[in-house]
Protein backbone atom coordinates (compact mmCIF):
# COMPACT_ATOMS: atom_id res chain seq x y z
CA UNK A 1 0.00 0.00 0.00
CA UNK A 2 1.46 3.71 -1.07
CA UNK A 3 1.49 6.19 1.74
CA UNK A 4 0.89 9.78 1.27
CA UNK A 5 1.00 12.34 4.11
CA UNK A 6 -1.28 15.00 3.31
CA UNK A 7 -0.47 18.78 3.65
CA UNK A 8 -3.36 21.69 4.72
CA UNK A 9 -6.34 19.45 5.25
CA UNK A 10 -8.33 17.88 7.85
CA UNK A 11 -7.10 14.39 6.79
CA UNK A 12 -3.42 13.71 7.64
CA UNK A 13 -2.09 10.78 5.44
CA UNK A 14 -3.40 8.52 2.56
CA UNK A 15 -3.24 5.03 1.88
CA UNK A 16 -4.25 3.67 -1.60
CA UNK A 17 -2.96 0.68 -3.80
CA UNK A 18 -2.74 0.86 -7.69
CA UNK A 19 -3.29 -2.20 -9.80
CA UNK A 20 -2.17 -1.69 -13.80
CA UNK A 21 -3.15 2.06 -13.20
CA UNK A 22 -6.27 1.09 -11.63
CA UNK A 23 -7.06 2.12 -8.12
CA UNK A 24 -8.00 -0.74 -5.95
CA UNK A 25 -8.13 0.93 -2.41
CA UNK A 26 -8.07 3.83 -0.93
CA UNK A 27 -8.12 4.75 2.84
CA UNK A 28 -7.84 8.48 4.36
CA UNK A 29 -6.61 9.03 7.86
CA UNK A 30 -8.47 11.29 9.90
CA UNK A 31 -10.56 13.60 8.46
CA UNK A 32 -14.53 13.47 7.89
CA UNK A 33 -15.26 10.11 8.12
CA UNK A 34 -18.22 9.99 5.91
CA UNK A 35 -17.38 11.97 3.27
CA UNK A 36 -14.08 10.34 2.96
CA UNK A 37 -15.41 7.03 2.57
CA UNK A 38 -17.66 8.70 -0.18
CA UNK A 39 -14.49 9.82 -2.11
CA UNK A 40 -12.75 6.63 -1.63
CA UNK A 41 -15.82 4.27 -2.71
CA UNK A 42 -16.07 6.84 -5.68
CA UNK A 43 -12.57 6.58 -6.97
CA UNK A 44 -12.23 2.69 -6.39
CA UNK A 45 -12.03 0.77 -9.71
CA UNK A 46 -11.09 4.03 -11.80
CA UNK A 47 -7.89 4.94 -13.71
CA UNK A 48 -5.71 6.89 -12.11
CA UNK A 49 -5.33 9.81 -14.47
CA UNK A 50 -9.21 10.08 -14.43
CA UNK A 51 -9.02 10.67 -10.73
CA UNK A 52 -6.32 12.86 -11.12
CA UNK A 53 -7.73 14.60 -13.97
CA UNK A 54 -11.16 15.10 -11.71
CA UNK A 55 -10.24 16.08 -8.39
CA UNK A 56 -7.15 18.18 -9.08
CA UNK A 57 -7.67 21.35 -8.09
CA UNK A 58 -10.74 21.12 -5.26
CA UNK A 59 -10.20 23.94 -2.73
CA UNK A 60 -11.84 23.40 0.75
CA UNK A 61 -9.45 25.55 2.48
CA UNK A 62 -5.78 26.40 2.71
CA UNK A 63 -5.32 25.97 -0.89
CA UNK A 64 -6.33 22.27 -1.22
CA UNK A 65 -8.62 19.89 -0.15
CA UNK A 66 -8.86 16.29 0.57
CA UNK A 67 -9.76 15.33 -2.85
CA UNK A 68 -6.99 17.86 -4.23
CA UNK A 69 -4.64 15.87 -1.95
CA UNK A 70 -5.42 12.54 -3.01
CA UNK A 71 -5.15 13.97 -7.09
CA UNK A 72 -1.58 14.98 -5.81
CA UNK A 73 -1.14 11.49 -3.82
CA UNK A 74 -1.92 9.74 -7.33
CA UNK A 75 0.64 12.02 -9.01
CA UNK A 76 3.58 11.48 -6.45
CA UNK A 77 2.87 7.83 -7.27
CA UNK A 78 2.93 7.65 -10.81
CA UNK A 79 6.35 9.76 -10.50
CA UNK A 80 7.52 7.19 -8.05
CA UNK A 81 6.73 4.06 -10.52
CA UNK A 82 8.83 6.16 -13.21
CA UNK A 83 11.57 5.86 -12.02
Amino acid sequence: MYSYKTQGTCSREILFDVKDNIITDVKFIGGCNGNLQGISRLVIGKDIDYVIDTLKGVVCRAGTSCPDQLARALEAYKESVKR
